[in-house]
């Protein structure tokens, strides 16, 4: 295959992804409840990891055994509920910034309701801010706030070198519903929200420079969900 990716109408990107969900390890029960809450309560939930994402997340938590999670948004705390089921044996303290008082709140109900906060801490206010204030490693850390920040708080991690020597960043959202490659390249996105989008485009092509151009870090932008970009610090 000389590209790296199939071609496929929107009907058939809906029939592939409902293919792979199926035939993929299936989310708990938990996690499904909460997807279902939020896809009730939000009109903005389609910023929310799929189920299928989802299922990506906890594979490779339960792969990397991180024992320290450091998240940049949070949402409806789907995220977090994923990688505090899937690592029960390491018991990873898990760490989440969140500025949204709509999503804190929701996310204290996600907390709450499913008994997370033996390990889990929500730091609200701004996480450029709260970065800073963030002492130790993180095994793997997971960026999925506002995109014109991705750049400070990547950059923020690497200075103050919140990645250990071994872990992981995901980045998410990269694609920026396809506006980071190009305007033209989704003609089916809503005009409603094609501005919001746009100038998250813009700020995500410079987030990807930055990763391609930093000298300490290796990166791989995968052509999933929105666009997924891998971290990690360079080999020596």
């Amino acid at each position: 295959m000389l590209t790296s990716v199939l071609s496929f109408t929107p009907d058939m990107a809906e029939k592939v992804t409902e293919y792979c969900t199926k035939s993929s390890t299936d989310v708990s029960g938990n996690m499904n409840e909460l997807w279902d809450w939020t896809v009730g309560e939000f009109e903005d939930a389609d910023k929310m990891s799929s189920p299928l994402q989802g299922s990506t997340m906890k594979f490779l938590a339960g792969l990397l055994q991180p024992k320290r999670i450091l998240e940049i948004g949070c949402f409806t705390g789907y995220s977090a509920l994923a990688w505090y089921e899937s690592t029960e044996q390491t018991k990873a303290e898990i760490i989440t910034l969140e500025l949204d008082k709509k999503m804190i709140a929701a996310s204290r109900r996600t907390f709450d309701k499913y008994g997370l906060n033996d390990r889990v801490t929500l730091i609200e206010g701004d996480a450029g801010q709260s970065l800073k204030s963030l002492t130790g490693t993180f095994d793997l850390i997971f960026v999925d706030a506002n995109k014109d920040g991705y750049e400070a708080y990547v950059k923020t991690i690497l200075d103050q070198k919140l990645l250990s020597p071994r872990g992981l960043i995901m980045a998410d959202n990269i694609f920026a519903r396809g506006m980071t490659i190009s305007t033209e390249s989704n003609p089916l996105l809503a005009e409603k929200v094609r501005p919001y989008w746009t100038e998250n485009g813009k700020a995500l092509r410079k987030f990807n420079t930055f990763c391609k151009t930093d000298g300490r870090i290796e990166t791989v932008l995968l052509p999933v969900y929105d666009g997924l970009t891998l971290i990690k610090w360079k080999s020596s």
